[in-house]
């Protein structure tokens, strides 16, 4: 299948399959309909006038009521219905759900059109490709089975991954025992009844030796469980909940685990001193299952939650993450941005106002008028300690060919092009020379070393996703010699844009820590930014192995930096 960008969708419906199980009447008035590419469904109430339902509008089918002749007509037509009054159709991705009488007699059905969308996932595919698990949020109708189903593709035909779908209303793989072809290579698994989907999903892994798995509408606290049992055995999740954000989720104490679950937590008194808090807060119980979460708001404009700790950790203390937004422009080309969150009216600020004593208070830091200094960039002094070598430390011929496993593929691109480092990222393992993944990927990924054990490749870890950490990988596996933290910092590693805003925010912190921070120890706040800079500044300190928090209400929110973690 040709390969799809986010703006290039292919959809296959199957509509003529739905419409031959309706009365024949009914089938024939929307076979040439003008809005047929936008049906949604079709609803068949006893004693009402059939409808068929638009994106925008819906419309009678005829002035006739429907009878229970009619019912019987399309019911006959559909597979079994099962416990949760579910059917389909054979090889097809169409749902048909019954209303029942209290003596169980069907008195309505419900024909929702089921399509396949090649190209949908193309805003996330980077996401999908980095091995890490993905839950999905979102309204009925948002599109989340649709992307579902495209993901299970991806991974299966694209990613070559052992792909099973816990399939348990066949809204993903369509009715019947053949699973439908838009899910390509990934097998899939029916569930009896819907209230067995969490032992079909421990089944699964048990049995069939998944490297990911997908499954649709995580609803009760035994699914969660599960869900995160597979997550601990270093299996992939892809999935859905109930909920339209984050924090439905934190709410919700049947999901909560999904996203670490919470907990109450008493703090001393001058740790609440120190937070401006009261001493019981809530907090986050455990890792979440998922490590990143997309909040479908539209079909082409998603929020997606890079790091799902971090967001829950900050709406826990009463703060607004600063997710990205990702959507689709005209020309088919993904936009990211990074919007200022809104301010919280009950967002606590810390250190109080009546403690706050700095050095930008006291009027020595001032917003930078000079243009950026000209120093010896990061690149040069990597290129100095490395001289141009020919082999890798281990002998292997440069340049060196590294397959990530859960290593943002975007920091890593970006790390090789602006130090010029001589490695090339590949999607082949077989072509590796190492395997370069996360610390806390490794630690229970019996799959990842058997994996390395198959094609005889070391496996190099790194603590986090961070721009700094993954440098830092890179050096280690070339073989060259740490920097010292004193070292000053390549600004464009940690600006994407390069605009003047950005390198300007990274000069002010690189001053702040190379002439107050380091040599003479003292904590330094640096100007109010936005949320997305303040992250860039975070992950250069990062660099040089010190510690900022972020606090104040926005839009005055700023980084205090530390010169060693604030106890």
């Amino acid at each position: 299948m040709v390969e799809l960008t986010a703006g290039q969708r292919q959809v296959t419906d199957d509509l003529d399959q739905l419409l031959a199980i309706l009365p024949p009447p009914l089938g024939y008035s929307l076979t040439d309909h003008p809005q047929r590419e936008e049906l949604l469904e079709i609803v068949l109430d006893l004693g009402r006038l059939p409808e068929a339902r638009f994106m925008q509008s819906t419309q009678y089918l005829a002035e006739t009521p429907v009878s229970r002749e009619m019912l019987q007509y399309a019911v006959a037509r559909v597979g079994e219905f099962s416990g949760d009054n579910r059917a389909g159709i054979e090889r097809t991705l169409h749902r048909i759900s019954a209303l029942r009488n209290r003596q169980g007699t069907i008195i309505g059905l419900t024909c929702r059109v089921g399509r396949a969308v090649f190209g949908t996932i193309g805003m996330i595919r980077d996401l999908v490709e980095s091995g890490q698990s993905i839950l999905l949020l979102g309204r009925p109708g948002v599109g989340k089975t649709t992307a579902l189903r495209e993901m299970a593709r991806v991974l299966a035909d694209d990613l070559r991954k052992r792909v099973v779908i816990i399939d348990t209303s066949n809204e993903i793989a369509g009715d019947g025992d053949i699973p439908h072809p838009a899910i390509g290579r990934a097998r899939r698994m029916q569930v009896a009844r819907p209230e067995l989907q969490h032992q079909v999903m421990i089944e699964a892994v048990e049995n069939h030796m998944p490297q990911v798995i997908v499954i649709d509408e995580i609803g009760t606290e035994l699914e969660a469980l599960a869900a995160r049992t597979i997550a601990e055995r270093g299996v992939q999740l892809i999935g859905t909940a109930h909920g339209n954000q984050i924090e439905n989720l934190i709410k919700n104490p049947t999901l909560a685990d999904l996203v670490g679950g919470i907990q109450s937590v008493t703090l001393g008194d001058e740790e609440a001193r120190r937070r401006g808090t009261q001493k019981s807060v809530l907090e986050r119980k455990a890792p979440p299952t998922f490590q990143i979460a997309v909040e479908m708001l539209e079909r082409d404009r998603w929020v997606v939650h890079l790091d799902v700790a971090e967001s829950v950790d900050l709406l826990l203390r009463g703060r607004v993450p600063s997710p990205e937004l990702r959507t689709v422009a005209e020309n088919g080309t993904v936009v990211v941005t990074h919007p200022a969150p809104e301010p919280s009216p009950q967002r606590s600020e810390w250190p109080p106002a009546n403690v706050r004593s700095s050095w930008r208070d006291s009027g020595q830091m001032q917003p930078l008028g000079e243009p950026l200094r000209d120093r010896a960039n990061f690149a040069q002094l990597l290129e100095a300690t490395l001289d141009a070598p020919t082999v890798g430390p281990n002998g292997e011929e440069l340049p060196l060919h590294i397959f990530p496993y859960a290593v943002s593929r975007h920091h890593l691109e970006q790390a090789i092009h602006t130090l010029h480092l001589p490695v090339v990222i590949t999607r082949d393992i077989d072509q590796a020379d190492v395997i370069l993944t996360l610390r806390s990927h490794l630690k229970g990924e019996s799959k990842l070393r058997h994996l390395a054990h198959i094609h005889h490749l070391p496996v190099h870890s790194i603590k986090a996703n961070s721009m700094a950490q993954i440098v830092r990988g890179l050096r280690h596996l070339l073989g060259m010699e740490d920097t010292s933290p004193t070292d000053t910092a390549d600004l464009s590693l940690f600006s994407p844009s390069g605009s003047n805003d950005e390198l300007e925010a990274l000069e002010e912190a690189r001053l702040a820590v190379e002439e107050i921070v380091l040599p003479k120890g003292q904590a330094v706040e640096l100007l109010p930014r936005s949320a997305n800079i303040r992250r860039m500044q975070h992950e250069l300190i990062e660099h040089y192995q010190l510690t900022a928090c972020s606090f104040g209400e926005e839009p005055n929110r700023r980084l205090r930096i530390y010169p060693s973690r604030p106890h």
